[in-house]
């Protein structure tokens, strides 16, 4: 089927305004990039990964933090605050894999060290709108590199 997103009109206005304002959150565009491409590999959409290697390519990620992501904890490629925002971006997307807090309290302070209400708030609007189009993406099979036309 086509992408409910595009089915249902009003939808996609409304998402766009979130990315808007997500944008305007105040964090870097490649920090917001490899937090959605981060989900996007936790939750094997295909669709997503590949947008999101455009997308942060276009953003100026660089090819080694691209090539290394999926293993960012033991790669030399990212920055203290960068590395806040995927830890965040994990716990946030695998909710269920746990017992107790989704989020636990040392990943929440981290984040909180390097990102102020407004940033984070941006930061868990990307994890949230991926995991949001991660899940509609994997149930309608949406194909790596399809277009929204």
């Amino acid at each position: 089927m086509k992408n409910p997103a595009l089915v249902l009109p009003d939808a996609m206005k409304g998402i766009q305004t979130i990315y808007k304002a997500m944008y305007q959150g105040g964090v870097a565009p490649q920090i917001l990039e490899l937090v959605h491409l981060r989900a996007s590999q936790i939750n094997g959409c295909s669709a997503c990964v590949f947008a999101g290697v455009e997308g942060a390519k276009k953003h100026g990620v660089a090819d080694e933090q691209l090539h290394a992501l999926v293993a960012w904890r033991e790669a030399p490629f990212f920055t203290d605050e960068e590395r806040a925002a995927l830890a965040l971006t994990e716990a946030a997307t695998r909710i269920a894999d746990r017992s107790g807090k989704a989020v636990p309290d040392e990943v929440w302070d981290a984040a909180a060290d390097h990102f102020s209400e407004e940033q984070l708030s941006a930061i868990i609007l990307m994890i949230s709108l991926t995991n949001f189009f991660n899940r509609i993406n994997t149930t309608i099979e949406e194909p790596a590199g399809a277009s929204w036309n």
